[in-house]
């Protein structure tokens, strides 16, 4: 089969297209034919050589894919060639004390396909049954490789940890991100007023169209002030952040007393500077979020396939082009999420 292989850490560049050994499926897995694999930050931190992955070479990237399956192993019985499937990205033991009570995306074992086992960037790939998910009729391969990762963590962040409610206000920042365009349709769906970032007038223009009610191009104005400005100087309850220190202190800065700040990602870096006087001064809360539950995702799934949840999806490269995939996403020059095409 055709797959996309890293055999060595570093730039785009090294991701290449080799023809490798279809993989068989063993106790309790599946064999998927990929119809569409979507690209996320995770993959290229991976690839890069984060060693938080604990990632061994040769390796598969691809958190989402969705397509048919192909092949069951002989225990399989939940499943049959030709089913419509998505992926849950999350791995989870199932045991510890976290999955016991419903908290398996903190699972002492937590692992996401794609960094921890190989993943979707190839025509086939192997995967516990119990990672499936039934694709939605209404719903197109496309569509179900762009939602699960990033809508997940956007679910999980706005609602689960930032405890956002009809009637409050929050600040998306890049609204124009796989999960940012996520969390403005997910945040008016619940009744809030979203406020949303993005770079250049072309990206404000769309961040309207997922529902957005302000619109602050942060490349020709202050986010913060913009904010303060919509606000009458209170601040807003939720910001949605994900970018890191190019952005935190005026996230932070950009909440009302009590306020919450949800961070799941740190994309310009890991390092960023915290005034603790103005952390306790205003009781505000700094909530950390790593990607959701299996529920979540269940929920989520249904709203996309009742149409009340849309997945953005920027460009479709063919598989051979990753690392031209990869290399639009570290540059920025997309609006919701790229996939690949085996």
């Amino acid at each position: 089969m055709k797959a996309v292989v890293l055999r060595e850490f570093g730039g785009p560049d090294k991701l290449k297209t080799e023809e490798i050994e279809r993989p068989v499926p063993y106790k309790g897995e599946v064999l998927v034919k990929v119809k569409a694999v979507s690209i996320n930050h995770v993959d290229i931190w991976v690839r890069s050589g984060l060693t938080a992955y604990g990632t061994k070479l040769p390796h598969i990237l691809g958190c989402d894919y969705a397509g048919e399956v192909f092949e069951v192993a002989p225990d399989v019985k939940d499943w049959r060639p030709g089913d419509r499937v998505l992926i849950d990205p999350g791995l989870r033991d199932l045991e510890c004390e976290h999955c016991l009570k419903g908290d398996n995306n903190i699972c002492d074992h937590f692992g996401i396909v794609g960094s921890t086992i190989w993943g979707g960037y190839a025509e086939y790939a192997k995967i516990n049954a119990g990672n499936l998910v039934h694709l939605p009729e209404r719903v197109g391969f496309e569509e179900g490789a762009a939602f699960p990762l990033a809508f997940i963590t956007a679910w999980h962040m706005l609602f689960a940890r930032g405890g956002l409610e009809a009637g409050q206000t929050v600040l998306v920042i890049a609204g124009g991100s796989g999960i940012g365009s996520a969390a403005i349709q997910m945040a008016k769906l619940a009744g809030a007023t979203v406020i949303a970032t993005a770079g250049g007038t072309e990206k404000v223009k769309r961040l309207h169209g997922l529902g957005a009610d302000y619109a602050i191009d942060h490349k020709a104005e202050d986010f913060y002030k913009r904010a303060m400005e919509i606000t009458n100087g209170k601040g807003v309850d939720v910001v949605f952040e994900h970018v890191g220190p190019a952005t935190f202190e005026k996230s932070l800065r950009s909440l009302k007393k009590n306020g919450r700040l949800c961070i799941c990602g740190a994309t310009t870096g890991p390092v960023v500077n915290l005034d603790l006087r103005y952390l306790f001064s205003r009781q505000l809360n700094v909530l950390g979020s790593i990607m959701g539950t299996r529920q979540e995702l269940l929920t989520i799934t249904r709203l996309v396939g009742e149409g009340k949840l849309k997945p953005v999806i920027d460009e479709v490269f063919p598989l051979e082009k990753a690392a031209d995939a990869h290399r639009k996403m570290e540059e920025s020059r997309h609006f919701g999420k790229i996939l690949l095409r085996p």
